[in-house]
């Protein structure tokens, strides 16, 4: 374990990162990698060479023994296939090595990943190609680079590849309307982005008494417990001894991967938990995240719990989500939606600030594709996850800075001063002006949007890939049209009072909850797409579809081919989950309570017979047999109903929910009433009550 004093040593102590570079390689080749990652530049093979091999000393060094190519398919989670240092010597003798062309290329067997038919199962062949922007790292005894992966024909078959072009599109588009208010040093805008991570945490030997839980990662069936999170004490409440043992574990094994781990605390839920990072670029983010979930259940596993991913593990109380704070940052350390002290620093603001509201508002049906998928669909809406329906809250100093710049009229900010638009008359912006809006989609927090709708166990590439494609439309559309402008200052006040006109709809400060705000949002025209199913249609929407084909994000077949990831997705989950709900009806909680009703009507006969009361056998009896018809019932509907699943992908998810799902809630409805009227004893597995109390 470390020391506070050792923390600096320990952070990336397993990670090949650019000091360590600068240390192991010659002024050449680390002149020649550098230039690689800040001017795109390639590396000649005899540089790889040197990377390689000093990248292969460092490592042994470490204890490691295999190299791998660590890729991020769409399957949602990392993939890797490890390969020894070891090479023939002769003589019956080994040598350790590793070439440039190990480093920079390797190629797995890619008929197994999920490629939406970008190729068929016989066209094994897949690339995966070193991202030089992404420093190696060790973990478990190999060296794991980071890379994009691709098909024979060139095709992305990953979450890395479309991020990293959506992030230099983002910066070249960003530039050109930099350019315009004068700055000539920004070479280069990142997007900035910091995910925060919920997570619950149970223990292992209940974890493996339910069936459900192995299978699905949430619980199918479960009653309400006698206590919840009505009680509000759990919020960054005193951490538990076995929970702190864990977080302080994870944080060590995260710092020492270099991972910033930041930020611990006990979340809404009982055994409901939360780690936020720092920000960094949203390429290191992505990979981060997939690291630390990863890392996340393996430390779990070492202390004897679980720690579950999904969106919803328990109903009733708070799901996990995995809020996104997305920013841009220029290499000059300036971040681009934090609004200035000076007034040309305002109006950069602002024009920023109607980009991403206008992105917002013309993409808001991708956005919302970007966070479908079947876990999720459990959680948004309610208990604190915000609802289906896209919206940006601004807060009150900011909405009455747009609306005096729609209306014409002056608005005083908290400092009494008058403010108009203009490159030098605007005065400062207030941060930090507002609460956060819990049940917002979108929030802005002061330099910052918290796009709060993902899940917890998703990759966040996805949904950041759109944000940073949809902010390089606008801008390229703003940089397209203020650089013909004659009078920038006075043009620049147009465009931006036109885009908060047309464009104001998407800005609600009030309780996403509410369901006046539903109709409202109706009557503004704005998406409400409640489930996947009416969601992911919206990926191969035309203009959504043009926007990435246009920007050079994807391809054509490579969004569909995503789009038809997802679909099958869909029904595959929920397929998945109705056979195992299926499996605990008829092999698990059937026989229990049929023993129990059995149990229940022969102590009444004994009862009868001495002439005693049984009036609560004879009724707990009759209402158990009651219930337990219903279950059986709902449970032959159910498997009935998943013979008939549609072949057809896009048919299959329409049906999976409108009818599995429906099926599974009428079970779990009749499950849940047994299960609270049951005696301990009898029911099959843990319950709520041991699951969400006993860490």
């Amino acid at each position: 374990m470390s020391t506070p004093a050792k923390l600096p040593e320990l952070f990336g102590s397993m990670v090949f990162n650019e000091e360590t570079m600068k240390e192991r390689l010659s002024a050449a080749s680390y002149g020649a990698w550098k230039k690689c990652v800040t001017e795109g530049t390639s590396l000649d093979i005899s540089t790889a060479n040197e990377i390689a091999e000093a990248m292969k000393q460092w490592a042994v060094e470490k204890g490691a023994t295999h190299y791998t190519h660590w890729f991020q398919p769409m399957t949602g989670v990392t993939a890797e296939k490890h390969d020894s240092f070891i090479s023939p010597a002769g003589g019956g003798k080994i040598i350790m090595e590793f070439s440039g062309k190990e480093l920079v290329r390797g190629e797995p067997d890619a008929s197994s990943f999920p490629s939406g038919g970008l190729r068929a199962t016989f066209e094994a062949r897949g690339y995966t190609a070193w991202d030089p922007t992404s420093f190696a790292f060790i973990k478990e005894g190999s060296l794991c680079i980071p890379t994009i992966f691709c098909s024979y024909s060139g095709h992305a078959l990953d979450k890395k590849t479309p991020l990293l072009r959506s992030m230099d599109e983002v910066s070249r588009q960003a530039i050109r309307i930099l350019r315009l208010f004068g700055d000539t040093e920004t070479k280069r805008v990142t997007a900035q982005v910091g995910p925060e991570q919920e997570y619950f945490l149970i223990d292992k030997e209940l974890y493996n008494l339910r069936k459900d839980l192995r299978m699905t990662g949430r619980t199918l069936f479960g009653a309400k417990p006698p206590r919840g999170q009505e009680l509000e004490d759990h919020y960054f409440g005193a951490i538990k001894p076995r929970v702190a043992a864990y977080m302080k574990d994870l944080d060590e094994t995260l710092w020492a991967l270099g991972v910033l781990s930041k930020t611990k605390h006990n979340e809404v839920a009982p055994s409901q938990h939360e780690m936020a990072p720092i920000f960094s670029d949203a390429n290191t983010a992505c990979d981060h995240n997939q690291l630390a979930m990863e890392m996340m259940k393996k430390v779990a596993d070492r202390h004897g719990l679980v720690c579950l991913l999904h969106e919803k593990p328990f109903a009733g109380v708070n799901g996990s989500g995995k809020h996104d704070n997305w920013s841009l940052g220029t290499d000059t350390g300036k971040n681009l939606f934090k609004p200035g002290s000076t007034p040309s620093q305002n109006a950069q603001f602002l024009l920023f600030l109607a980009a991403f509201i206008k992105g917002v508002d013309d993409y808001q049906d991708f956005l919302r594709a970007t966070v479908a998928f079947a876990g999720n669909d459990h959680r948004l809406g309610a208990q604190e996850a915000p609802p289906a329906v896209i919206s940006i809250f601004l807060g009150d100093e900011l909405n009455g800075v747009v609306e005096s710049i729609i209306k014409g009229t002056q608005h005083k900010d908290s400092g009494k001063r008058t403010l108009e638009i203009g490159v030098d008359v605007l005065p400062a912006i207030p941060q930090d002006n507002t609460d956060r809006n819990r049940t917002s989609p979108m929030a802005f927090t002061g330099n910052k949007f918290e796009f709060r709708m993902l899940g917890s166990s998703q990759s966040i590439s996805g949904p950041n890939i759109a944000l940073n494609t949809m902010m390089a439309e606008e801008l390229k559309q703003f940089a397209d049209e203020l650089e013909k402008s004659r009078d920038f200052q006075a043009d620049l006040q147009k465009l931006i009072k036109k885009v908060f006109t047309e464009h104001q709809r998407i800005i609600f400060n009030g309780n996403g909850y509410d369901d006046a705000w539903i109709r409202e949002a109706e009557k503004r025209g704005l998406c409400n797409l409640t489930s996947t199913a009416d969601a992911l249609p919206m990926y191969t929407a035309k203009k959504n579809v043009d926007l990435f084909v246009k920007h050079g994000i994807y391809t054509k077949e490579e969004i569909n081919a995503r789009a038809e990831i997802h679909v099958e997705n869909y029904s595959t989950v929920i397929g998945i989950e109705a056979n195992t709900m299926i499996d605990m009806i008829r092999h698990d909680i059937l026989p229990a309570v049929s023993g129990y009703a059995a149990d229940l009507c022969e102590r009444a006969a004994s009862k009868e017979a001495l002439g005693v009361s049984c009036k609560y056998e004879t009724a707990t009896a009759r209402e158990t047999a009651k219930l337990t018809d219903a279950l059986m019932s709902a449970c032959d509907k159910l498997e009935r109903d998943l013979a008939k699943m549609p072949a057809d992908a896009k048919k299959a998810m329409v049906y999976a929910h409108d009818v599995i799902v429906a099926d599974m809630a009428k079970a779990r409805e009749a499950a849940d009433k047994l299960e609270a009227i049951t005696a301990s004893e009898y029911w099959p597995f843990p319950v709520y009550a041991d699951l969400l109390f006993s860490v």
